[in-house]
């Protein structure tokens, strides 16, 4: 999947051959135990009409993210996105619906020293999802809320560059979706 993974942005490239060569070079790449690095599953959840994203603020990192996490040793990373999806938004599964089984976005970021888990790295693949913004979003202990933003809000919540890039593939998406419907 990553080596089919193809992107305009420099930086994540950068991330797709890291991502790459630690996947390789490890075997253990889907447990949270593998150090300094594993691979990590999230989502871009965005509503049906591509005008808002769902964010969840995180309550052990104090920030917004989308939803997503350790794979806990299921090699299925899109089965992992789908389901932190599920277990971080409190949405049922059937209404969780995975846009493409290719990867939305790459990115790895630093994890700092919490607990006894050591400063580590996060490869996060990221998957697109859409869910019917109508629908409730309960959420659960992991985050302190879970809303939907606006494309035009998302950089007050969470401004960096992973943050961007989503967003920016989201508008071109949004811009696809738009015309589209006018056609």
């Amino acid at each position: 999947m990553l080596r089919q993974h193809q992107t305009r942005f420099m930086d994540e490239a950068g991330f797709i051959r890291r991502a790459i060569g630690f996947v390789e070079a490890h075997s253990e790449v889907f447990y949270r135990e593998q150090w300094p690095a594993h691979v990590t599953g999230s989502a871009w959840v965005v509503n049906p009409d591509r005008s808002h994203v769902l964010m969840m603020h995180h309550r052990k990192h104090d920030q917004w993210f989308q939803p997503g996490g350790h794979a806990d040793g299921d090699a299925d990373i899109v089965r992992v996105a789908l389901r932190e999806t599920a277990e971080e938004t409190g949405i049922d599964p059937t209404h969780i619906h995975l846009l493409g089984s290719t990867i939305f976005d790459v990115d790895i970021h630093r994890i700092p020293t919490i607990g006894d888990d050591p400063c580590h790295e996060h490869i996060d693949i990221r998957f697109l999802v859409e869910i019917d913004d109508r629908l409730p979003v309960p959420g659960n202990d992991e985050s302190h809320d879970v809303i939907w933003v606006s494309l035009l809000e998302v950089t007050r919540y969470n401004n960096n560059r992973s943050t961007y890039r989503m967003l920016e593939k989201t508008r071109q998406l949004r811009n696809l979706y738009t015309h589209s419907q006018i056609a």
